[in-house]
C-alpha cells in the first residue's frame, strides 16, 4: 500500500554517517534521519536533495529493520548523483520519502523466494533479503540470481560472499565478461535460472536490474514454470516530485512514483515490451 509520508513536500534534514565505495562509480551512504521512528518496505524509494545541485530519486538498500536508518547505494551518472556520491560523513543531505510500492514479501510467506537482479538492480532487492533471512522461517527455498558485467561491477561482495555461505539460501552469481582471476559461471543472468533450486509452482520471484535483462529474466521464469501472476518487477522513470503531480513519470496509464515502482509483472507486460517507452 502506498502511504504519504507526513510532509511530503518538505525535505527533511538527514546526515551522512558512513560512506562506502563499492565500485569507482557507486558509493553506499549510511544516513541518519532527522525522524527516530523512520521506516520503510523493500522497494520503496527516497528522494534525496543534494544542496545547490537538485533532488533524484534513490532506491532504499538497507535493512527494513533498522528505524532511524536510510541506506542508499548511488551510482554517479549525472550532477546530482555525482554530488551525493562524493558526500563526506558529517554531511547534510535533505530526504523526502519514503515512497512507491514494496515487494509483497507477505505474499512470498509460505512459498519459496527467488532473487533475480543484473548489476545495480541488487540494490532495491537487498531489503528483501534481509527481511526474509531475518525471518527465514516464514519462507520455503530462497535463492538469489544475480548478474554484473564484469567481476568488478559486482555489488555487495562481501555481503555476497556471507550469504553464499549459509545453508539456508542459494546464492548463484555470473558475469557477462570474465578476466584471468574469475572462477564463477559467466553469461548473463537468464543462464542461471535453470540452476534455481525452487519449486516454479510455489514460487514467488522479484525481479529488478536493466529492462532488457527483465523481459528475458521474465520470459525465462515463465518457461521454467513460475505463474505469470507471482513475477514482480521494479521499474525505473525520471521521477520529480514522487506525488503523482509532475507527470515526469507517467508510464502508460501509470505514475510509477505512485503505483510504482514495484509492479506485478502481468500489469505491466504490455508496456514493458515495448522498447524505449
Amino acid at each position: 500500500m502506498y502511504a504519504v509520508p507526513p510532509d511530503p513536500y518538505l525535505p527533511e534534514p538527514a546526515v551522512v554517517v558512513r560512506r562506502r565505495r563499492e565500485m569507482p562509480d557507486v558509493w553506499t551512504l549510511e544516513l541518519r534521519t532527522a525522524s527516530e521512528d523512520f521506516s520503510f518496505q523493500p522497494g520503496q524509494f527516497n528522494m534525496l536533495y543534494a544542496f545547490g545541485v537538485g533532488e533524484v530519486p534513490i532506491s532504499l538498500s538497507g535493512s527494513p529493520d533498522r528505524r532511524g536508518v536510510a541506506v542508499h547505494t548511488v551510482r554517479a551518472v549525472g550532477a546530482v548523483t555525482t554530488a551525493l556520491a562524493q558526500l563526506r560523513p558529517g554531511t547534510v543531505v535533505g530526504v523526502r520519502g519514503p515512497f512507491g510500492t514494496s515487494w509483497p514479501l507477505a505474499e512470498a510467506e509460505g512459498r519459496d523466494l527467488l532473487v533475480v537482479a543484473g548489476g545495480i538492480g541488487l540494490a532495491p532487492l537487498r531489503p528483501v533479503l534481509y527481511h526474509a533471512l531475518t525471518r527465514r522461517e516464514r519462507y520455503g527455498r530462497v535463492a538469489v540470481l544475480y548478474g554484473a558485467r564484469t567481476p568488478q561491477d559486482l555489488l555487495y561482495r562481501a555481503e555476497l560472499g556471507r550469504w553464499r555461505s549459509r545453508l539456508d539460501v542459494q546464492v548463484e552469481v555470473t558475469v557477462d565478461r570474465a578476466d584471468h582471476e574469475w572462477r564463477g559461471n559467466v553469461g548473463v543472468v537468464t543462464t542461471l535460472l535453470p540452476r534455481a533450486s525452487v519449486d516454479p509452482g510455489e514460487t514467488v520471484a522479484f525481479v529488478c536490474g536493466p529492462e532488457v535483462m527483465m523481459r528475458y529474466a521474465v520470459a525465462g521464469l515463465e518457461r521454467l514454470g513460475v505463474p505469470r501472476e507471482s513475477i514482480y518487477v521494479s521499474v525505473e522513470r525520471n521521477m520529480k516530485c514522487a506525488l503523482g503531480l509532475c507527470g515526469h513519470c507517467q508510464w502508460g496509464p501509470y505514475f510509477v512514483c505512485r503505483q510504482g515502482p514495484v509492479f506485478r509483472y502481468g500489469d505491466v507486460e504490455g508496456l514493458l515490451r515495448v522498447r524505449e517507452l
